[in-house]
Formats: C-alpha cells, structure tokens, sequence
C-alpha cells in the first residue's frame, strides 16, 4: 500500500530487529523502514518524536503513531503526528485519543 512502517521502542534497535527477526511468522524485519530506541529521545516527550520525523524526512501531520500507553500518545500528539490507541487486554481507555481493538480497525492512507 505504499506505507512505512518504523518502529519506537525502549528496546535497542539490535533487541528490535532480533525480535521481529524470530517471530512465530517467520522475519518480520524486511516490512519495516527504520528502527529507532530511545537513543532519539524519552518516549514520553514530544521531542522524540519531532526527531523521529526529521530522521524519516517526514512533517510529523504526515505520521500516525501507534501506541498502548497513554504517555507516549500524548507526547506524539504534542509533536504534531496523528495517534491510535492500540486497547489490549488491561489497557484502560485513553478517550482523547482514538481506539482501535486491532489493526483492522485502522483506516490508513499513503
């Protein structure tokens, strides 16, 4: 569909591509663009985010950002990028930010 996929995560970029290198579906890895950790910046500030944008060459408007922890919806969203709660079981609902259950329920576009 066009889209690129990168991937935020207080794990190293090393433990990152080894996880999704050895998944149950096989290596995961060729489907994504980037890896970033918090080498970028905290995960819960905004200027992670900005960061992340600027490495990818992209306005951060131009970004959804998916998480399940409130903190770093709110950071994203305070960076400019678009946001989704990812609700799994035990997450409590953030309700100023979107939800979706899986990722069917997301409407993406290039």
């Amino acid at each position: 569909r066009g889209l690129k996929l990168y991937v935020f995560s207080s794990g190293s970029v090393l433990a990152q591509k080894l996880l999704f290198g050895h998944t149950a579906g096989g290596d995961l890895t060729p489907l994504f663009s980037g890896y970033f950790d918090t080498t970028i910046g905290n995960k819960r500030e905004a200027g992670a985010y900005r960061a992340i944008a600027g490495k990818i060459d992209l306005k951060p408007s131009e970004i959804l950002f998916l998480s399940d922890i409130r903190e770093e919806l709110d950071a994203a969203r305070a960076a400019g990028m678009r946001t989704i709660q990812v609700l799994r079981e035990g997450v409590t609902p953030a309700t100023d930010h979107p939800q979706a259950r899986c990722f069917d329920d997301i409407a993406v576009t290039p």
